[in-house]
Order: structure tokens, then C-alpha cells, then sequence
């Protein structure tokens, strides 16, 4: 499977990634299906602490132990949970942010992290404070790279501009096209999109008349979906792909993303996921379609 870069770092991660908040509460299920991922050439998987509140880890550790030389794995954390706390809490203390690692690490049974994320982030954090955490856990070796999951464009620019992140985890697909005005700001400084719902919650897939709302997706409405889903759906059959090649193809061949991260609860949507790498880069001609026929939408909020 082809591999990217991941910003200016020497990770070098698998275009198509494994999320990890897609697996279950059991831990066999769960590594067999990791297994099947890395025998297919997935070498990225994030996980985070919040997910099924540490579970998620325990299980992930559990199934990359065999692989750990073959993989990068990356977690995220900043969310608190725990007594006196009703759910869970953004956290973005640096101490915090230490200990946090910490207890990640103990889960998942290893002593470094490929990739630390902040999970979240306001402008109103202690951003500076942030960083130096990131870089303490840098140089004591248990990080070896940092990066950020957010949308918010003012968070972005404050990290692109005063740290080291190597990457930015943002939700991205045909459907969801507001990474693309920050395409030149990650250039820049040498950052890569972890790209996030590649698939929309299943609507660019064959099967999404089963995922269609009365609430339609972003700025797309129900009725809208009706009428550019079909079209789309034939656009790719006409290039004898499933409409899911295609909108994983149109995220991956992006230069500024570094891997495309899907989920799967069962072996057969992970290879069907797959598919998607032994697939050819778009067409200029097709990805021209593909943009005329989509929303180039801007964030509102955050700016």
C-alpha cells in the first residue's frame, strides 16, 4: 500500500488508516480485524482515551502487541474523565496532558506513542502551555511526534504558527470540502490532514439511500443529497468504481492529506475499504467533475 509522509516528520503512514473508534467491546473481534489490516498493509492506527473511556486503548493494545514494528500508532487525549465528573471534561492543564499520556501508554502496554493528539482545543486554552507539554513529552521520548484533531480554524493557526504538530486530524470528504481553504496554510508549515469521515457516515457509499435523514449532512439538504448522490453514484460507475473508491480516491490522492482514516466493525467493510488503495488516482478530468458537482464550503465558526 502506498505510504505518505506525515508532515515534516519520518513517519511514513499508509494513505488508507485504520480508526480505531470503530471497534467493538469485544477483544478477539477487534484483533482479528486489526490483523487483517496490517496483513492488507494498513500501518496507521489512531485510537484515543476517551473512546469507550480507556477500553478502546486496553483493546488496541492488545491487538497491535504482535505488530508493533510494523505500525504507527497514535492516540489522542485532553478529555477527563472520572470521580466527581459527570461524563467527561475538556482538560487542556499541561499537567494534565502529561498524566493523560501516561495512562494511555499503561493501556495500550507500550512505552511511546508514534503520534500524540490534543482531542479538541479552544482558543481560550493555555495554547503556550499546550505546546511545552507536547515538546516535554517530545524530548523525554514517550511522543515522538505531535499533531491536533480540530476544525476550528483560529486553534489551527495558533498551532501551525507557534508549534512543531505534524499533523491536523480534520473530518474531510467530497461532502465536507471546508479543509480544503487551508490547503496553503498546511504547505506552509509542513502539515498533513489526517482526514477523518472520507465516506460522510456512509453516504458516499453504494448503499446510502440506508443513511439518508430528514436532517440531510452540513449544508446539504435531504433533498439536495437525493438528487447529487445518484449522480454521483453513476459518475463513478461509469469509471467502473463504487461511489466509496471514488470519494476515498478524491481524499487520498490530495496532496496535503497524509492518510484517510476509515472504521470497520467486520472484516468484509474493511476490504471493502481496501479496495479504495488498489484503485488509480483520479483523472484530472474526473476530480474537475467531482469538485463542480460538491460544495467548496468555508467554516463559520472558529474564525
Amino acid at each position: 500500500m502506498k505510504k505518505n509522509q506525515l508532515g515534516t516528520s519520518d513517519l511514513y503512514v499508509s494513505e488508507l488508516g485504520f480508526g480505531c473508534m470503530s471497534l467493538s467491546d469485544d477483544h478477539l473481534s477487534n484483533s482479528e480485524l486489526i490483523d487483517e489490516a496490517v496483513a492488507h498493509g494498513i500501518n496507521f492506527f489512531d485510537t484515543a482515551d476517551l473512546y469507550q473511556f480507556g477500553f478502546n486503548e486496553e483493546s488496541v493494545g492488545k491487538a497491535v502487541k504482535g505488530h508493533r514494528d510494523k505500525i504507527i500508532l497514535a492516540s489522542k487525549g485532553g478529555n477527563e474523565w472520572g470521580e466527581g465528573i459527570d461524563g467527561w471534561r475538556w482538560n487542556p492543564d499541561k499537567n494534565y496532558i502529561k498524566h493523560a499520556l501516561k495512562q494511555s501508554l499503561q493501556r495500550l502496554n507500550v512505552d511511546y506513542l508514534d503520534l500524540y493528539q490534543l482531542h479538541g482545543g479552544t482558543i481560550d486554552d493555555p495554547i503556550d502551555e499546550v505546546i511545552e507539554a507536547f515538546e516535554d513529552l517530545s524530548q523525554e521520548g514517550t511522543i515522538r511526534y505531535y499533531g491536533i484533531s480540530s476544525i476550528r480554524p483560529n486553534v489551527i493557526k495558533q498551532f501551525a504558527e507557534k508549534s512543531n504538530i505534524v499533523s491536523v486530524m480534520m473530518q474531510y470528504s467530497l461532502l465536507d470540502r471546508r479543509p480544503e481553504e487551508w490547503f496553503p496554510l498546511f504547505d506552509k508549515h509542513g502539515i498533513s490532514i489526517i482526514a477523518r469521515g472520507p465516506v460522510a457516515k456512509g453516504l458516499l457509499t453504494d448503499n446510502f439511500e440506508r443513511k439518508l435523514t430528514d436532517d440531510g449532512y452540513l449544508t446539504y439538504f435531504e433533498n439536495e443529497l437525493k438528487e447529487l448522490l445518484p449522480e454521483l453514484r453513476n459518475l463513478a460507475a461509469h469509471e467502473r468504481m463504487s461511489l466509496q473508491q471514488t470519494a476515498l480516491r478524491y481524499i487520498m490522492d490530495q496532496p496535503a492529506v497524509g492518510t484517510a482514516l476509515t472504521g470497520a466493525s467486520q472484516v468484509s467493510q474493511l476490504k471493502e475499504n481496501i479496495k479504495s488503495t488498489n484503485t488509480p488516482a483520479l483523472s484530472e478530468e474526473l476530480t474537475s467533475k467531482l469538485k463542480k458537482m460538491t460544495k467548496l464550503a468555508q467554516y463559520d465558526k472558529h474564525r
